[in-house]
């Protein structure tokens, strides 16, 4: 069995890879997909946390946009994020993957509440560990939560899966035929040349405790696997 190159992740999930084509709700293949592939890398003896996006379900901006008050819109979709957080989980329990979610707001009766040190003993465990929720704070994206919780767990990299691209390019690939894909970048490149891969404050985390971001595909089987396993896929961000 081929060994895996990092020990523990943090793998980052947009609300939009869950719902497929259909860009809203859930896509009963696209969480099996993704179950599957936690699967085969917890089988590489990986320590796997995940944060999962809540676009598919809401939008803080949609709110605001609306005229809702800001605060009460990100919470809104810090609930959504705990909705996709809990499918996941039934996913993962289908195929056999203990795994725990864990909240930044209180709700005993759906999810534990986030504790750093709990998270690692799961971890240690070989639980899959889902933090939900974001940060518990609004104003704060669901990038920034994963990159607070690498942090807090010491995790080795942040792997955001993307289900439209590929990784980073110079421009939109899908509007600018033209545009050149990056292999490697630094997050201060990614800063300013405003590339938009991840909020400023999830980037300067990052940057400040040296976690490397790897940007990928993850609508090719498989994908997950080999980025863990080292390929060279996708777009690796890392240093200043």
């Amino acid at each position: 069995m081929t060994t895996a190159r990092y020990r523990r992740i943090v793998l980052k999930l947009s609300g939009e890879a869950l719902s497929g084509e259909q860009g809203y709700g859930l896509e009963p293949k696209i969480i099996k997909s993704v179950a599957e592939q936690v699967k085969e890398i917890s089988a590489l003896d990986v320590e796997i946390a995940i944060v999962v996006g809540g676009g598919n379900i809401w939008r803080g901006k949609v709110g605001s946009e609306m005229g809702m008050d800001r605060a009460t819109a990100d919470y809104m979709g810090m609930l959504a994020t705990i909705m996709n957080s809990l499918a996941l989980q039934d996913g993962l329990e289908n195929i056999g993957i203990p795994t725990r979610v864990q909240t930044s707001i209180e709700m005993r009766q759906v999810a534990e509440p986030y504790i750093r040190r709990k998270a690692i003993r799961h971890l240690e465990k070989k639980r899959v560990v889902i933090f939900a929720a974001g940060t518990g704070n609004p104003y704060f994206s669901t990038d920034t939560t994963a990159a607070l919780r690498a942090a807090e767990i010491e995790a080795e990299v942040i792997l955001m899966a993307k289900n439209n691209v590929d990784g980073v390019y110079t421009d939109d690939p899908k509007l600018n035929k033209n545009a050149e894909k990056y292999e490697q970048l630094s997050y201060m490149e990614m800063l300013n040349e405003g590339l938009g891969v991840m909020d400023s404050t999830a980037s300067t985390l990052c940057m400040d405790n040296d976690i490397p971001l790897i940007v990928f595909s993850i609508t090719e089987e498989g994908n997950i696997k080999r980025v863990v396993q080292g390929e060279n896929i996708g777009t690796t961000i890392r240093g200043k």
